[in-house]
């Protein structure tokens, strides 16, 4: 009988990648568990469920099997939730952690009574937290599906806050002939002003400085002689 031994993330994941290896149906191989994996502490330190699978005699033929897939993404979910909520929990900050996944990115919605401390200063701790998230989850992770946090509607409220910034910090500039630099901000942040802006003929923007000193400059467009 055919036998092979495979490891994922977790033991419904190594069954998976095996029956496809095995280009058989799940009901036409044996599983034996070898090691059930660890999910680690924040996501660090996690070992891998490892299972060994046996092809069935006369199990039936890949042409007429059903194979499973494995979701794309699916794991790197889980693992994103299970390490906020760790990380919440280490913060002393009872909260739930709702998350959706869409085609570009995975948001995770925080509900609780400390979100509002969650956010910090113009989203610092937000922020601060969601490069943490994204840097222990796709360590390994070669699609890097970016993983954003939010809570209380934070983002969607700054992002009204800043175009409605960008628009009227653009009429000062048009009305005074002179660039107006703006104190440093995050890329994020710098995207949602440069977007709000680059339809306006008589505007242009550009970023400066490095790190987290830089900052966005709106300039009026030069007129052509």
């Amino acid at each position: 009988m055919k036998s092979i031994e495979m490891e994922g993330k977790t033991v419904d994941e190594a069954i998976q990648k095996a029956c496809q290896a095995l280009e058989a149906s799940r009901d036409a191989v044996e599983v034996k568990i070898l090691s059930s994996g660890t999910s680690g502490f924040l996501g660090l330190g996690a070992k891998p469920a490892q299972i060994r699978a046996t092809l069935k005699v006369g199990a039936e033929p890949a042409e007429k099997a059903s194979v499973p897939s494995i979701v794309e993404g699916g794991p790197v979910v889980e693992i994103a939730r299970k390490t906020l909520e760790d990380i919440l929990r280490l913060l002393e900050t009872p909260a739930t952690v709702e998350v959706v996944e869409e085609s570009d990115r995975i948001l995770m919605k925080i509900q609780g009574d400390g979100s509002g401390l969650l956010i910090g200063r113009k989203g610092q701790t937000l922020d601060a937290l969601e490069y943490l998230i994204n840097k222990i989850v796709h360590r390994e992770d070669e699609q890097k599906k970016r993983i954003v946090l939010d809570t209380e509607n934070y983002r969607a409220r700054r992002e009204e806050s800043l175009v409605n910034l960008a628009h009227r910090l653009g009429e000062k500039v048009k009305k005074q002939g002179r660039p107006v630099t703006i104190s440093p901000m995050n890329a994020h942040d710098r995207r949602i002003i440069h977007l709000a802006l680059q339809n306006d003929k008589g505007l242009r923007t550009r970023s400066t400085g490095s790190g987290l000193f830089r900052r966005l400059i709106i300039s009026p467009e030069k007129k052509s002689p």
